[in-house]
Protein backbone atom coordinates (compact mmCIF):
# COMPACT_ATOMS: atom_id res chain seq x y z
CA UNK A 1 0.00 0.00 0.00
CA UNK A 2 2.73 2.57 1.15
CA UNK A 3 4.59 1.25 -1.94
CA UNK A 4 1.67 2.25 -4.43
CA UNK A 5 1.53 6.03 -2.45
CA UNK A 6 4.92 6.44 -3.41
CA UNK A 7 4.46 5.15 -6.61
CA UNK A 8 1.37 7.72 -7.60
CA UNK A 9 3.19 10.88 -5.29
CA UNK A 10 6.18 10.20 -8.03
CA UNK A 11 4.35 10.28 -10.93
CA UNK A 12 2.80 13.35 -10.04
CA UNK A 13 5.91 15.37 -8.77
CA UNK A 14 7.25 14.21 -12.55
CA UNK A 15 3.65 15.07 -14.01
CA UNK A 16 4.26 18.65 -12.03
CA UNK A 17 7.92 19.23 -13.18
CA UNK A 18 7.07 18.48 -17.28
CA UNK A 19 3.92 20.22 -16.95
CA UNK A 20 5.91 23.51 -15.58
CA UNK A 21 9.15 23.19 -17.90
CA UNK A 22 6.49 22.89 -20.64
CA UNK A 23 4.50 25.50 -19.20
CA UNK A 24 7.39 28.21 -19.61
CA UNK A 25 7.69 27.46 -23.36
CA UNK A 26 3.87 27.41 -24.12
CA UNK A 27 1.89 30.64 -24.86
CA UNK A 28 -0.69 32.36 -22.40
CA UNK A 29 -4.02 32.27 -23.43
CA UNK A 30 -6.07 34.96 -22.44
CA UNK A 31 -9.54 34.00 -20.45
CA UNK A 32 -13.05 35.53 -20.43
CA UNK A 33 -14.82 34.25 -18.02
CA UNK A 34 -18.01 36.17 -19.13
CA UNK A 35 -17.60 34.41 -22.94
CA UNK A 36 -20.16 32.24 -24.10
CA UNK A 37 -17.11 28.88 -23.84
CA UNK A 38 -16.73 29.73 -19.87
CA UNK A 39 -20.51 29.54 -19.58
CA UNK A 40 -20.43 26.61 -21.46
CA UNK A 41 -17.41 25.17 -18.99
CA UNK A 42 -19.94 25.89 -15.91
CA UNK A 43 -22.71 24.27 -17.44
CA UNK A 44 -20.41 21.46 -18.14
CA UNK A 45 -19.44 21.20 -14.59
CA UNK A 46 -23.00 21.59 -13.13
CA UNK A 47 -24.33 18.91 -15.73
CA UNK A 48 -23.85 15.98 -13.36
CA UNK A 49 -22.65 15.10 -9.74
CA UNK A 50 -19.23 13.74 -11.45
CA UNK A 51 -17.53 15.83 -14.18
CA UNK A 52 -14.53 14.58 -15.26
CA UNK A 53 -12.16 16.91 -17.93
CA UNK A 54 -9.45 14.33 -19.41
CA UNK A 55 -7.60 13.17 -22.10
CA UNK A 56 -7.84 9.78 -23.70
CA UNK A 57 -3.70 9.34 -23.22
CA UNK A 58 -3.47 10.53 -19.71
CA UNK A 59 -2.91 7.80 -17.12
CA UNK A 60 -3.88 10.31 -13.98
CA UNK A 61 -7.15 10.52 -16.08
CA UNK A 62 -7.80 6.93 -16.33
CA UNK A 63 -7.23 6.25 -12.44
CA UNK A 64 -9.73 9.15 -11.98
CA UNK A 65 -12.17 7.30 -14.23
CA UNK A 66 -11.46 3.61 -12.28
CA UNK A 67 -11.72 4.86 -9.24
CA UNK A 68 -15.47 5.83 -9.80
CA UNK A 69 -16.16 2.82 -11.44
CA UNK A 70 -14.80 0.53 -8.42
CA UNK A 71 -17.29 2.82 -6.26
CA UNK A 72 -19.86 2.09 -8.85
CA UNK A 73 -20.52 6.07 -9.50
CA UNK A 74 -21.43 7.20 -12.64
CA UNK A 75 -19.65 10.29 -14.44
CA UNK A 76 -19.67 12.78 -16.86
CA UNK A 77 -16.63 12.69 -19.21
CA UNK A 78 -15.24 15.14 -21.78
CA UNK A 79 -12.73 14.35 -23.38
CA UNK A 80 -10.62 17.70 -24.07
CA UNK A 81 -8.01 16.13 -26.43
CA UNK A 82 -11.19 14.98 -29.02
CA UNK A 83 -12.44 17.84 -28.85
CA UNK A 84 -11.60 21.15 -31.36
CA UNK A 85 -11.91 23.76 -28.34
CA UNK A 86 -10.48 21.64 -25.99
CA UNK A 87 -7.11 23.71 -25.49
CA UNK A 88 -9.79 26.29 -24.88
CA UNK A 89 -11.81 24.77 -22.22
CA UNK A 90 -8.38 23.31 -20.33
CA UNK A 91 -6.99 27.25 -19.85
CA UNK A 92 -10.54 27.95 -17.99
CA UNK A 93 -10.55 25.07 -15.89
CA UNK A 94 -7.10 26.49 -14.90
CA UNK A 95 -8.79 29.68 -14.31
CA UNK A 96 -11.58 28.32 -12.46
CA UNK A 97 -9.45 25.68 -10.53
CA UNK A 98 -6.08 27.05 -10.85
CA UNK A 99 -4.42 24.53 -12.69
CA UNK A 100 -4.48 22.87 -16.04
CA UNK A 101 -3.41 19.86 -16.38
CA UNK A 102 -5.91 17.00 -16.13
CA UNK A 103 -7.97 15.11 -14.92
CA UNK A 104 -10.20 18.11 -13.35
CA UNK A 105 -12.25 16.31 -11.19
CA UNK A 106 -15.68 17.76 -9.93
CA UNK A 107 -18.01 16.86 -7.56
CA UNK A 108 -21.28 18.28 -7.13
CA UNK A 109 -19.65 21.55 -8.72
CA UNK A 110 -16.44 21.14 -6.37
CA UNK A 111 -13.06 20.51 -7.98
CA UNK A 112 -11.62 17.83 -5.97
CA UNK A 113 -8.31 18.14 -7.75
CA UNK A 114 -6.67 15.30 -10.13
CA UNK A 115 -6.24 11.87 -10.58
CA UNK A 116 -4.00 11.57 -7.50
CA UNK A 117 -5.93 13.38 -5.28
CA UNK A 118 -9.24 11.47 -5.93
CA UNK A 119 -7.63 8.37 -4.99
CA UNK A 120 -6.37 9.45 -2.11
CA UNK A 121 -10.04 10.56 -1.12
CA UNK A 122 -10.99 6.77 -2.43
CA UNK A 123 -8.28 5.25 -0.09
CA UNK A 124 -9.59 7.53 2.86
CA UNK A 125 -13.10 6.49 2.67
CA UNK A 126 -14.06 10.27 1.84
CA UNK A 127 -14.76 10.19 -1.53
CA UNK A 128 -17.56 7.47 -1.44
CA UNK A 129 -19.15 10.32 1.48
CA UNK A 130 -18.65 13.12 -1.23
CA UNK A 131 -21.14 11.39 -3.68
CA UNK A 132 -23.46 10.05 -1.47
Amino acid sequence: MMLNYLYWKCLDALSFLLNNVIGLFSTKMAVDMSSPKAKQVQDLIKSDKVVIFSKTYCPYCKLAKEVFEKIKEKYTVIELDKRDDGEEIQHILGEITGAKTVPRVFVKENCLGGGSDVKLLYEKGELQKMVA
